[in-house]
């Protein structure tokens, strides 16, 4: 059962939001701490209580970004379950968090002040990279198990995921497209799956 947010937490998720929403409008520069307070229904007082800058405010949201990331942990590749089973609870895990409207929103932020600004990002970027060492870790695995014969552990996992995010992230950040329906979403992750096994198991 989900705790409750005290009322100086529920102000604080408000200002991220209204951030998020002038950023994506405005952009990070254009954007003033003055609208961003308007635009949560607080004080500017309450806004510089929270985040004494708007830099602050910014590393808030790629530190919740960072966090949808994280909370994607990978399991350790099991021998005794079958490959295509693994990498459909991986993607289907993936797909979840990619087509959060949230996650999107935060994205959206993130992606266009880091084409502006790219030290903003800077720390962002390295924390995916080292994120991204599970799915080697996870396919070295499979390799030495004998699984997944053609498989670069260093190219593959931006190969598996990549396909995934051409259909259930990009359209959606650059174009604005809604969030896919369940049955498209089935349909991209099992042909991701599948294309994978294909060139590499």
């Amino acid at each position: 059962m989900n705790t409750p947010l005290k009322l100086t937490d529920r102000k604080r998720q408000a200002i991220v939001e209204a951030a998020i929403a002038e950023f994506r409008v405005s952009g990070f520069e254009s954007t003033s701490m003055d609208k961003i307070a308007a635009t949560a229904g607080v004080s500017k007082r309450t806004v510089y209580n929270h985040f004494p800058s708007k830099d602050e405010l910014f590393a808030q949201i790629l530190h919740e970004l960072w966090n949808s990331f994280a909370e994607q942990e990978a399991r350790p590749y099991d021998p005794a379950v079958p490959l295509r089973d693994q990498l459909l609870d991986l993607l289907w895990k993936k797909m979840a968090m990619l087509q959060d409207g949230y996650f999107l929103d935060l994205a959206r932020v993130a992606i266009a002040e880091s084409i502006h600004s790219p030290e903003r990002a800077q720390e962002m970027v390295t924390r995916l990279t080292r994120k991204e060492e599970e799915a080697v870790v996870w396919l070295r695995a499979a390799q030495a198990d004998g699984k997944l014969l053609k498989a670069d552990p260093m190219l593959t996992p931006q190969m598996l995921t990549g396909q995934l995010k051409t259909f259930a992230f990009w359209p959606q950040v650059t174009l604005n497209q809604p969030p896919l329906d369940a049955a498209m979403q089935k349909k991209v992750v099992e042909a991701t799956v599948d294309m994978f096994l294909a060139y590499a198991g």
